[in-house]
């Protein structure tokens, strides 16, 4: 267990309440495992969420209304409409702002008292360092693997908790790693999955009270790590099942090589895209962006002729006629869709007969942003057909710089 003091070093130094904060605590005073010490601790402790999305939404609400003292966020995306479905500490009324400035409404809304530090930026290996040392715990509430192990790696360099939470479809994870005592996270993920292998939310959707339980289960974590109560979830795995409803934990154990928290091998940070073998992120924009959602002005990737929305289009109004095939899944190409030919990804393989029969005739595959018309252009390739080329950015591209009046998701 992580003992509070390793936060604060005497009681003495622990802020007063007041008497509205008293008043607005009562319920946590009352309760023996808090009183008034506890309820002192968390208004001194400083946590930092990663990500104000589907996760980092309900905890930092939830860690807020509980009177942590300072609540720092980490996000370089505007709130957009998509968001809503789950990202409750946005709203209607900020859709077009920084999520931080967002979050940053809602959390002082909610509680005058709290200490909101934005960071509205991307976390990366230059920065990561500077800004996890002026807290206490860290809660990682990305969705994306370069950022998992960042902030893995980060964590163990500066002796923070993490307070880590998962999510995708219907199912999620929740843990507490890189404490002294417990396992980290490459001690569970020794090795990155094979780029692409797993969808962002973005591509294979959340259900959206999903991260609403997940987060929330993470808010209780940083709370018991602040005060010293209960025992956290150092050395296990929480999985989640929202459709039926099912928990299971599952025993983790510190991996004496792990080259983080166990031969202590990793002594800095290191370059997370090239480690988990994606595209590096652009500048701007969410936390979960896809690797191939702007690679319309790249010739080629990993053998692949990459051909813009515009390219397409000029020749269907020139009358050219290439064969192109949409990968998506039923229910995405009922939402919206141009009009050509459906083959979810995954029985592409086993229904070859439905494409053209000449192996060297011109093929362009399509998607909702890329990434799976991608690895169908790979997997085609490796079948035998020479002419095959991904449309860069795919419908949402479409959607965006073609025709805009086609709905996004």
């Amino acid at each position: 267990m992580i003992a509070t003091e390793d936060f604060i070093e005497t009681a003495a130094e622990l802020p007063k309440l007041t008497n509205e904060e008293i008043a607005r605590y009562s319920r946590h005073l009352i309760l023996p495992e808090v009183g008034m010490e506890g309820q002192q601790k968390l208004k001194a402790a400083k946590v930092l969420c990663v990500g104000t999305g589907g996760l980092g939404a309900p905890l930092a609400l939830y860690l807020t209304a509980a009177g942590v003292g300072t609540i720092g966020l980490v996000d370089f995306d505007v709130v957009d409409e998509s968001n809503l479905q789950r990202q409750i500490i946005h709203s209607q009324a900020t859709v077009g702002k920084l999520k931080v400035d967002s979050a940053e409404i809602m959390l002082k809304g909610l509680n005058k008292n709290v200490n909101v530090v934005k960071h509205n930026t991307m976390l990366t290996s230059a920065n990561a360092l500077e800004i996890f040392k002026e807290y206490d715990v860290i809660a990682d509430g990305t969705d994306n693997f370069q950022t998992r192990y960042l902030v893995n790696d980060a964590c163990v360099l500066t002796g923070k908790p993490n307070a880590y939470g998962s999510i995708f479809r219907f199912e999620g994870q929740a843990s507490v790693f890189a404490t002294e005592e417990g396992p980290c996270y490459r001690c569970l993920y020794p090795e990155p999955p094979p780029p692409g292998l797993v969808p962002s939310c973005a591509e294979g959707g959340v259900l959206g009270i999903l991260p609403g339980l997940v987060g929330v289960i993470q808010a209780t974590e940083v709370i018991k790590l602040i005060l010293g109560i209960g025992e956290p979830l150092i050395g296990r795995l929480l999985l989640v099942d929202a459709l039926s409803m099912g928990f299971r934990t599952l025993k983790l154990r510190k991996n004496p090589e792990c080259p983080a928290c166990g031969t202590h091998e990793i002594k800095e940070l290191i370059d997370y895209d090239q480690f988990c073998g994606i595209a590096p992120p652009t500048e701007t924009g969410p936390l979960e962006v896809s690797s191939f959602a702007n690679v319309a002005a790249v010739a080629e990737v990993d053998g692949i002729p990459q051909m813009s929305v515009e390219e397409l289009k000029a020749r269907w109004d020139k009358g050219d006629k290439p064969f192109v095939l949409d990968v998506r899944e039923p229910h995405e190409y009922a939402i919206v869709n141009i009009g050509v030919p459906q083959i979810p990804l995954g029985t592409l393989t086993g229904r070859l007969s439905e494409l053209p029969a000449d192996k060297n005739a011109e093929i362009i595959l399509q998607c909702k942003s890329g990434a799976r018309s991608q690895k169908a252009s790979l997997a085609l390739k490796e079948a035998g057909y020479t002419n095959v080329h991904n449309l860069a950015g795919g419908i949402l591209a479409w959607a965006d710089r073609i025709d805009t009046s086609l709905p996004k998701y």
